[in-house]
């Protein structure tokens, strides 16, 4: 049975910020996968593919909470593949291409970088339902985060070769990290009904985070503060459309169908 919504949490402003976590790990999940038998050796081959289930694990709780609070009967599944591009809120960095293996390491670290001190956040949450979700997948991104920041470390402070392609994949994503700390108006109403902490309150975190990493890696963020791309609106992509495609196929050429 359902769990009631607290009188105080906006039910539309609530569902959207669960989409946002939901669409985020299920899209870098999906991402991650692509690599399975294409690593460079097979540790990496096993770790990202674990890492890519722990990402769609979370996902099938964020959107299956999500379809709970919206009420209309939809499950996650549904959530997941039978919306179009424009309907999905992930962030832009998780959507990135893979690009080589340092520009997906890249990807993966700011990203845990941000995901940490988000779910320690929302494990205090009101809402028990998302306090229960944060502190179960905290452990996962704690991690997540612990593996990628180590092999930022060793390829930036390695050989010229993988100096200099981590540094270009820093510089590259760097400038997608800056959307991680926006606020609108369903992060303020999340804030205000104590469900989720305010973006731009996790951005000191993160950049003591990275910005200790990136040290130790010998790599230069570029110059100035990160800009944002997309916003709240028109959120994705070009890359998103293809990669929805790929994704759910299968869903929507047998619509129904099961195993």
């Amino acid at each position: 049975m359902a769990s009631p919504l607290d009188p105080g949490i906006d039910r539309a402003a609530f569902v959207e910020f669960l989409l946002r976590m939901g669409d985020s790990t299920l899209i870098l999940g999906h991402r991650l996968s692509e690599w399975c038998g294409h690593a460079p050796a097979l540790e990496e081959d096993i770790a990202l593919a674990n890492t890519a289930l722990d990402l769609i694990g979370q996902t099938q709780l964020w959107l299956g909470l999500a379809a709970e609070v919206e009420g209309r009967g939809r499950s996650a599944d549904d959530l997941a593949y039978l919306r179009d591009a424009h309907e999905f809120r992930n962030a832009l960095l998780a959507e990135r291409p893979n690009g080589d293996f340092g520009q997906t390491l890249m990807r993966q670290f700011l990203f845990d970088a941000w995901h940490v001190p988000q779910l320690g956040a929302l494990a205090r949450s009101r809402d028990p339902r998302v306090a229960e979700i944060a502190a179960k997948a905290v452990k996962e991104a704690t991690y997540h985060l612990e593996r990628s920041s180590d092999l930022v470390i060793r390829l930036g402070d390695g050989s010229d070769e993988s100096h200099r392609r981590m540094q270009k994949a820093l510089d590259d994503l760097w400038p997608y990290a800056g959307e991680l700390f926006l606020s609108d108006g369903v992060d303020a109403a999340m804030d205000a009904a104590g469900v989720a902490p305010l973006p731009e309150s996790l951005r000191e975190p993160w950049q003591a985070e990275v910005g200790g990493v990136l040290a130790e890696a010998t790599l230069q963020p570029p110059a100035g503060t990160f800009a944002h791309k997309g916003g709240r609106t028109g959120r994705h992509s070009e890359h998103l459309g293809y990669l929805l495609a790929e994704m759910q196929f299968l869903q929507r050429a047998y619509p129904g169908a099961t195993w």
